[in-house]
């Protein structure tokens, strides 16, 4: 299965970084928030990465994070 992850910006370069999701290589990629299946509850940290607690729970499960260009 194509599991793969990636922190881009949500909107343009100037923008905090989100963790977006793939799950097959001819789809665009999304905003975990997009995938209910896999994502979970962010953590309540005040100024905390958006996406980390799914990143944690999807780099357990043998998801390929691609680094960010």
């Amino acid at each position: 299965m194509h599991r793969r992850m990636c922190w881009l910006s949500k909107f343009g370069d100037s923008e905090e970084k989100v963790l977006h999701l793939q799950t097959s290589p001819n789809e665009p990629w999304r905003p975990y928030t997009a995938f209910g299946q896999y994502a979970v509850p962010d953590y309540k940290i005040p100024g905390g990465s958006k996406g980390w607690a799914t990143f944690q729970k999807l780099s357990k499960e043998g998801w390929t994070l691609i680094p960010t260009a």
